[in-house]
């Protein structure tokens, strides 16, 4: 697979600047890099899950965590907190409905500061667009790694 372009796209400073924002928001960094993955897993974005995998073990992840962030509601190693994250972000994601489902939004209500939940929204709504410029212009994993 070849990348489509080789440059970065003027709109990608904006994008960063949502990453920062949201890097220095109240949102945990381990539950904001845990639906990154999630998200990516779900859009199919080879370049997004190699990248967000290895920032997980590079902050400290352990391997039995990331190996399960696919079955995630199945197993027993992630917080309420975590699973609410997750939920949400995953019908944000999906959106097979149309639309967010009370459910899952009261749940992260129940687990999240209105600061952290509105950090946790653009979140979502960030990666979901780092996802599409990944797969459509087939950004090869691994390539950004240090």
């Amino acid at each position: 697979m070849e990348p489509r372009l080789k440059a970065p796209l003027e709109p990608y400073k904006h994008m960063f600047a949502l990453e920062e924002w949201t890097k220095s928001s109240a949102l945990p960094t381990t539950i904001h890099e845990l639906v990154k993955l999630r998200v990516s897993q779900l859009n199919g974005c080879a370049f997004c899950v190699d990248m967000h995998s290895h920032e997980l073990k590079e902050h400290g992840e352990t391997d039995e965590r990331l190996f399960s962030v696919v079955t995630w509601e199945e197993t027993p190693f992630f917080t309420e907190q975590e699973r609410a994250a997750l939920k949400l972000a995953e019908e944000g994601t999906r959106l097979t409905t149309g639309r967010v489902s009370d459910e899952a939004w009261d749940n992260a209500k129940k687990h999240f500061t209105d600061a952290e939940l509105g950090a946790l929204v653009v979140a979502i709504a960030t990666i979901n667009a780092w996802n599409r410029f990944g797969t459509i212009l087939q950004t090869v994993p691994g390539s950004m790694r240090k």
